[in-house]
């Protein structure tokens, strides 16, 4: 593969921040320090700002001249993941959520990575405004993680009190190698639906199970039913992903519980198919509990859902020739649709804009040293600790040089008087 090496911005101040940033993790709507030291770089850097929006949420604003409204997001929480990255700057820290449990935390999904950049690009295109011309809107998005908050600074009248953007501009981090983007038109990001599945038995001795509905023998039967959904209800052209990620029942070898609970995700790109797999799963939860002769029927709730995230293809076109005239043509790949998902799709449809979503590679460059072509990368990408990884550990640099790079190189082509893209105030 090329070399990394380009004319990238000085990123060793906001080095020091990233780390920061990684060592303070904070889960879904409790991201206060973090929007509060995100709120304090804008003000720093002139920007309008105001904090609490939809909860955590941060917006900055920096008017110059006439032209456009550009968007650039990032988010902000942690997971509930243990860190083993073994990294100076790991996570320790810990928190109780929302059910009241103690959790560890980590930037397993780098929106420590998302901040870091963001910051860096608006304190960039700050102290460059002779390269462009309109407004730009600065979108620190809480609780990605749980779906909802994209909606709650919606909900709080994000494009109604600051700016309506022309176009909404945003980035992950992956495990491509750091110095490489991947920009896919279309739907880009699968939807995400996640259930939550209460299944009731009878509970009695475990020597007597005769005497018992045995909810353990049900859930069982349900997870393994669940997995023919993918395999024999969706045809080979389309894409579904049903994964149960949690299987909760009884706390003793000897007693028979009365209830299990399962925590499944459902990933999908086409509605047809979302509606398809939503409905197949409901059937078989009440279905494997009438065989079993349930006492009652299973509880079904929705506690995360948002859509998938679908790249405008005229907008990707503009901005992909933006990254590839910022980083160079061959750093610029399509990696397909991911069935990962991201609620930054709420935010352009609510605002009526075209969404521009890149994956940002992470890995360390040298890993890929032996790939002569995309498909050996991916494989590659593919073997490496991933998002939500206790061992996710993206490089320092190139990544958040490549991170500044691209959000201003893309919020230049859409800003009118920017970049080599053209005007993009007269599309």
């Amino acid at each position: 593969m090329p070399s990394t090496s380009s004319p990238h911005p000085d990123t060793s101040a906001l080095a020091d921040l990233y780390r920061d940033l990684h060592a303070h993790p904070e889960l879904a709507f409790c991201e206060h320090r973090t929007a509060q030291i995100a709120a304090g770089r804008l003000r720093g850097a002139g920007y309008e700002t105001a904090t609490g929006i939809g909860g955590t949420g941060v917006v900055g604003v920096l008017r110059n001249g006439e032209g456009p409204v550009v968007a650039l997001r990032a988010d902000m929480d942690a997971l509930p993941v243990e860190e083993r990255t073994g990294l100076p700057y790991a996570s320790s820290a810990r928190a109780t959520d929302g059910d009241g449990n103690a959790v560890p935390l980590m930037h397993a999904c780098g929106h420590d990575v998302h901040v870091s950049c963001l910051l860096g690009a608006a304190a960039a295109l700050a102290a460059d405004r002779a390269s462009w011309r309109g407004t730009l809107l600065l979108v620190l998005q809480p609780a990605e993680e749980v779906g909802r908050g994209a909606q709650a600074m919606i909900d709080d009248g994000l494009f109604e009190r600051f700016a309506r953007p022309r176009v909404v501009l945003g980035q992950h981090v992956a495990p491509l190698p750091a110095g490489y983007v991947g920009l896919h038109a279309g739907p880009a990001f699968a939807a995400s639906d996640s259930l939550r599945v209460v299944l009731h038995g009878s509970g009695g001795h475990g020597s007597r199970p005769e005497a018992c509905v045995d909810p353990v023998v049900m859930a069982a039967a349900t997870v393994l039913r669940l997995q023919g959904i993918v395999a024999r209800e969706i045809a080979g052209t389309s894409t579904a992903v049903v994964t149960v990620g949690a299987l909760h029942a009884g706390n003793k070898p000897n007693v028979i519980a009365d209830r299990a609970e399962l925590l499944l995700s459902v990933r999908t790109f086409e509605p047809a198919v979302r509606t398809a797999v939503l409905a197949a799963v409901e059937r078989i939860v009440r279905a494997e509990a009438a065989a079993s002769g349930a006492p009652r029927d299973p509880e079904i709730s929705c506690t995360e859902s948002f859509p998938a995230v679908v790249n405008d293809p005229e907008a990707s076109a503009l901005t992909r020739r933006a990254l590839a005239g910022a980083l160079g043509e061959t750093r610029v790949v399509d990696p397909g649709p991911a069935t990962g998902s991201e609620d930054i799709g709420v935010l352009a449809a609510a605002a009526g804009a075209p969404c521009v979503y890149w994956l940002l590679g992470g890995a360390d460059p040298a890993a890929f040293a032996a790939a002569r072509t995309f498909d050996e990368l991916a494989r590659i990408a593919h073997d490496l600790p991933s998002n939500h990884s206790p061992l996710f550990a993206p490089v320092v640099e190139p990544t958040l040089r490549t991170g500044v790079t691209t959000l201003t190189a893309a919020a230049r082509a859409w800003l009118a008087g920017g970049g080599d893209a053209g005007d993009a105030g007269d599309r």
